[in-house]
């Protein structure tokens, strides 16, 4: 038996609204927003008496998708430090394979990201380069060389 496919990446966020336009301004398309009122969503996530809003956000060309979801009750838990380095154990980033990466730089920096450290050239296969945004959530982005 092998995996099928890589359905979605869960981030839970606070300002969902905020998260929502950062992925939207990378280039992501909103599948769809609200309330989770699916109650066997506890059982899986095993927390009682949950209250969350989620937002479905997919790549383009529908290979990919993002969830967020912003948790009213049980309150979330902010993780320690903040903004982890890279070094943290844990999830740190999501690649994404973009077109243009000084585009999509500038565009994600008008909406107050930030670059964690420079445009770096990968040999003659790719440019590569982390951009911290809302909520410290860090996207790392490629663009293909030749």
């Amino acid at each position: 038996m092998a995996i099928q496919r890589m359905d979605n990446v869960l981030i839970v966020v606070d300002d969902l609204e905020a998260v929502i336009a950062f992925f939207v301004e990378l280039g992501m398309e909103l599948e769809g927003k609200g309330p989770l009122e699916w109650r066997g969503a506890e059982r899986v996530i095993g927390l009682d008496d949950v209250r969350q809003d989620i937002a479905m956000l997919r790549v383009p060309n529908g290979h990919g998708r993002v969830e967020l979801a912003k948790f009213h009750r049980p309150e979330a838990i902010t993780p320690e430090p903040k903004d982890a380095p890279a070094n943290t154990l844990g999830l740190r980033r999501v690649m994404f394979a973009v077109d243009d990466i000084e585009d999509v730089v500038a565009r994600l920096c008008a909406h107050g990201a930030e670059l964690v450290g420079e445009i770096v050239r990968f040999e003659n296969v790719c440019r590569l380069c982390y951009v911290r945004g809302p909520e410290g959530i860090v996207v790392g982005l490629a663009e293909q060389l030749g």
